[in-house]
């Protein structure tokens, strides 16, 4: 199929684009790496009457470190973040992640702000951004706001971003040279969507958890974290019992829904078991 007809801008600054959001408001849709927004226009799922193109803008794919947080563009592709020594360095957890996210041709388009904004229940980065506390700057013509990851995330495909917003920035507290970190994923394909998926950020001081976040993917609406997971396991020691005790709970959490490719019991059953592996290789990996 092909889309429905549409007007195409593209703007050649951030203002400009912000004055086109304005102007156009829910009938416009930004296009960035497109991996998304194509597919649905070539199925009609979208419709815009106009595609905002912001691929050229300057000043929107930057990765550096500054006031400890690593500060994301939000046109940074995927390959670069992927690539990134800073993110190894700064976000572990990101950087593991990624070995999961689709494939080559798709990272080399694709972007980070891009994935966020689409906000895909079964996608990986929000899971990410959700273990690590991250905040996610956007902006309009009437100003600047920033909302952590949890306000950020709503629903399927379902974001905070007002129609005359744009995603600017994602901002992520460096990791600690002591924290552990694990994400684990199962999917049908390597490279496709997650069935399920954990991504953990763990603190370990004395033998004691003083730290934990444990987020989930593919488990609903929108990627969560297990927050009375995480409150059974503060506070006290972490070992094989307590994390197995914490992954019975992340099953007893989770509520699911099937798909073509699982089943909501299967779905339950794989959280159990990657949370638990997740621990494993945080607590490992705690220094």
């Amino acid at each position: 199929m092909k889309p429905a007809a549409f007007e195409y801008v593209r703007p050649a600054s951030l203002n400009e684009a912000l004055q086109a959001l304005a102007r156009h408001g829910s009938a416009g849709k930004i296009l960035a790496g497109g991996q998304s927004l194509v597919p649905m226009m070539n199925l009609r799922f979208a419709r815009p009457e106009v595609v905002i193109d912001i691929n050229r803008l300057p000043g929107l794919d930057h990765i550096r470190v500054a006031n400890g947080m690593l500060a994301i563009g939000a046109l940074a592709r995927h390959s670069a973040l992927h690539d990134s020594p800073l993110v190894a360095l700064h976000c572990p957890l990101m950087s593991e992640a990624y070995r999961h996210v689709a494939h080559k041709p798709i990272r080399n388009r694709g972007t980070l702000g891009g994935n966020l904004s689409h906000a895909d229940p079964a996608s990986e980065m929000p899971a990410v951004l959700l273990a690590v506390n991250a905040k996610l700057g956007m902006q309009s013509t009437r100003g600047v706001r920033e909302l952590a990851a949890d306000d950020f995330f709503q629903s399927q495909l379902q974001t905070a971003l007002a129609a005359d917003e744009l995603l600017t920035e994602i901002r992520i507290p460096a990791a600690a040279p002591t924290q552990g970190w694990a994400f684990e994923e199962e999917s049908t394909r390597k490279g496709d969507f997650a069935m399920a998926a954990v991504a953990v950020t763990l603190d370990i001081s004395a033998g004691i958890c003083r730290q934990v976040a444990i987020a989930v993917a593919g488990m609903g609406a929108r990627a969560v974290r297990l927050g009375a997971v995480e409150a059974g396991l503060a506070g006290k020691p972490l070992d094989d019992a307590a994390i197995t005790r914490a992954a019975l709970q992340a099953w007893q959490t989770v509520t699911p829904d099937g798909s073509f490719h699982a089943d909501a019991e299967f779905k339950r059953d794989l959280i159990q078991a990657l949370a638990a592996r997740a621990l494993k290789r945080a607590l490992a990996r705690c220094k």
